[in-house]
């Protein structure tokens, strides 16, 4: 974890990014165009009728060559994929006991700066990055209840422990940081991606990113404007390699001591709906993506 010297306090509270941030973001479209509309509709299935345990397994529906032959945007492979694998809503988790949102203790969504894509440094009165290897990780946030559609202009409070299995704000020594915390806006596709380090592992917990999703941007320092609070599961096969690199000797140790079967949140049901997607390789980092339906 590298330090440089603090500069002077400049957190004057999420309005003002705000304020900042609606002359530079583009205009959320929040009803796809007809060509569009029509490519969606043919990755997507049909919605599922009420009561419906319809599994997150099903082969998705045939193509429709005819919608990808026209000269219409179609959406990112990702998000193709993401409305293929819905139908399911994500189990809701606890947002357990460092959650920085005001919940318990300090509340990080009322900073300046807490807005950003790249979550792996400290802002506002500290300079702190944490160390690690690299990882960017994609939210899809899916409208379960209403055929799959993209969540566009919702938003995402992502947090994760550090290499160590610490949290900023709450472990000694780390009260003064924010590293490793941050919102965003999602895209016209429901997507946002966060930029961080791949988290560590601590005794009692299955290596984890937990994530709150609020109706807009607006919304995230107003109490019941929460639509989901849940948690990304990495795979064993990341855990293990990056675990076995240098600088996370704590979390190699930490790491066979909790399964997904006997971790508290992914335990009941093996993490099957919240196990991301992953690739990389620890020279050049991870990506992991996960479909969030709500």
């Amino acid at each position: 974890m590298t330090n440089s010297q603090p500069h002077p306090d400049h957190d004057r509270g999420l309005e003002f990014d705000l304020l900042t941030l609606v002359s530079r973001r583009r205009t959320l479209q929040l009803v796809l165009g007809a060509g569009a509309t029509a490519a969606l509709a043919a990755c997507s299935p049909a919605p599922a009728p009420s009561g419906s345990t319809a599994s997150a397994t099903s082969a998705p529906p045939a193509p429709n060559t005819a919608a990808a032959s026209a000269p219409a945007a179609t959406p990112s492979p990702t998000l193709t994929s993401a409305l293929a694998d819905c139908g399911v809503e994500m189990p809701d988790e606890t947002a357990g006991p460092y959650p920085g949102d005001g919940s318990n203790g300090p509340n990080v969504l009322e900073s300046s700066g807490v807005v950003r894509k790249d979550i792996t440094g400290s802002f506002g009165t500290s300079d702190t990055v944490a160390d690690g290897v690299p990882l960017t990780f994609t939210l899809n946030l899916l409208d379960n209840a209403n055929g799959c559609r993209p969540l566009a202009g919702a938003a995402v409070y992502a947090w994760h422990c550090d290499r160590d299995g610490r949290y900023s704000l709450y472990d000694s020594g780390l009260e003064n940081e924010n590293f490793l915390r941050g919102v965003q806006e999602a895209d016209e596709n429901g997507q946002v991606t966060f930029t961080s380090i791949f988290p560590g592992a601590y005794n009692g917990r299955w290596p984890h990113i937990h994530f709150e999703v609020f109706e807009s941007l607006s919304s995230t320092t107003s109490a019941g404007q929460v639509l989901k609070v849940s948690q990304v599961a990495m795979t064993e096969t990341a855990c293990k390699t990056v675990y076995s690199s240098a600088g996370y000797e704590t979390s190699r140790r930490n790491f066979p001591n909790t399964t997904l079967a006997s971790d508290n949140v992914f335990g009941d049901d093996g993490g099957v709906y919240q196990l991301a997607t992953m690739s990389g390789s620890v020279g050049k980092g991870y990506a992991a993506s996960l479909n969030v339906t709500i």
